[in-house]
């Protein structure tokens, strides 16, 4: 079975082979890993694709990771079949494949780039114009300058995340059960948003 889990870790030579190591011991084998933040105290966050065995619980995983000095596990959570982590990079090439679609593949493109559940995108006046089979039919156009996160009262199970396209449209992107959008998940949303549309209006 699949799992994706996020882990801090210290940010210096050796902390993701003592990481990688104990996660093998314990039974899962990784697939990808994606450096997600570096902070300024000294550590990284790193998103994990694990493959653990039928029989091997989760928590192993997590209980072998934490008891490395200076590591701790975020979050670890199932991760679809067959998924894999997008780079932004690839992201960037498949929204140049075809500018006059753009901003509809941003938004297909968005769940895999941020590990999220649904992307969708919301005009001013007409509501979500464009989702992924996940999204909410009808949301609410928000006012917002800089990408920022999100909080609806209605739904407290899902983190939001949302970045300005333009005046009259936003894009989204919801996550249930976490782990919260970084604001190094922010600035990569903004600056993927500010491409697309970019990309889009060049093909005008």
């Amino acid at each position: 079975m699949s799992f994706l889990m996020r882990v801090a870790l210290p940010d210096v030579p050796g902390s993701l082979g003592r990481v990688a190591t104990a996660i093998g011991v314990a039974g899962g084998d990784i697939e990808a890993i994606e450096i997600v933040e570096k902070r300024p105290d000294g550590t990284a966050l790193d998103d994990v694709l694990l493959e653990i065995p039928q029989g091997t619980m989760p928590d192993t995983i997590v209980s072998a990771c934490n008891v490395l000095d200076g590591v701790r596990v975020l979050w670890i959570s199932h991760y679809p079949s067959g998924g894999s982590l997008v780079l932004d990079l690839e992201a960037v090439e498949e929204l140049t494949a075809s500018p006059g679609e753009a901003l509809d593949r941003l938004v297909d493109l968005l769940p895999a780039t941020f590990r999220a559940d649904w992307g969708a995108r919301v005009h001013r006046a007409k509501g979500v114009v464009y989702g992924t089979s996940a999204a909410p039919e009808e949301m609410d156009f928000l006012e917002i300058e800089a990408p920022q996160r999100m909080e609806l009262p209605e739904d407290e199970n899902t983190l939001y995340a949302a970045a300005r396209l333009d005046g009259n449209e936003v894009v989204m992107i919801g996550r249930r059960g976490g782990p919260d959008f970084l604001d190094s998940e922010l600035a990569r949303l903004g600056h993927l948003a500010g491409l697309a549309v970019t990309i889009a209006n060049a093909n005008d």
